[in-house]
């Protein structure tokens, strides 16, 4: 491949045609380089190979990070599900707690009524026993001081019951002797 010189003179001297043969070598040697690189099957495999890897380790950091970004919005769904499930439970513990509280308001004010009819009943019992002359006389003025004073009264009955139950549980062990 010679370049001809666009007014159709050759060269002009012997340093232009050196100069114009290096040219031709160097377009030359590109040449076959292009056609050595054609020819070499083996050579563009391994270049293939070596950018079909680049592929795919760039693939794989692109992997990689979609993975990474949908474990965080899974994360991240959970954990909103988890503080919703534990407001809920909080709500359903609120509100056990409110209707558990007003049971027991509702207990609390029956007894007290049970109570002081309980009491009425044993003030009414009381007083019949100590207007009652049936009942002999040294027991209706203990009820009558009950009556009066029934804090002591309570004292001693649960000084007997102690007495009693202590009473039953020595007998037991005796007995499993």
């Amino acid at each position: 491949m010679t370049h001809r010189n666009p007014h159709g003179s050759g060269a002009k001297g012997p340093d232009e045609l050196r100069r114009q043969i290096e040219h031709t070598r160097s377009q030359l040697g590109d040449t076959v380089a292009q056609l050595v690189g054609r020819a070499d099957v083996k050579g563009r495999a391994r270049a293939r190979a070596a950018d079909l890897r680049d592929k795919a380790g760039a693939m794989t950091v692109q992997l990689r990070a979609g993975a990474a970004q949908a474990g965080h919005g899974v994360q991240d769904r959970a954990a909103k599900a988890g503080h919703l499930v534990q407001d809920r439970a909080a709500q359903v513990g609120h509100t056990a707690q409110d209707r558990m509280s007003k049971a027991g308001h509702l207990v609390q004010e029956r007894a007290g009524h049970s109570g002081h009819a309980l009491r009425d009943r044993a003030a009414h019992a009381g007083h019949t026993m100590e207007h009652d002359t049936r009942v002999p006389r040294p027991v209706r003025s203990a009820v009558g001081a009950a009556l009066r004073h029934p804090r002591p009264a309570l004292i001693v009955v649960a000084a007997g019951a102690a007495v009693v139950g202590a009473a039953v549980i020595w007998r037991r062990i005796d007995r499993c002797q």
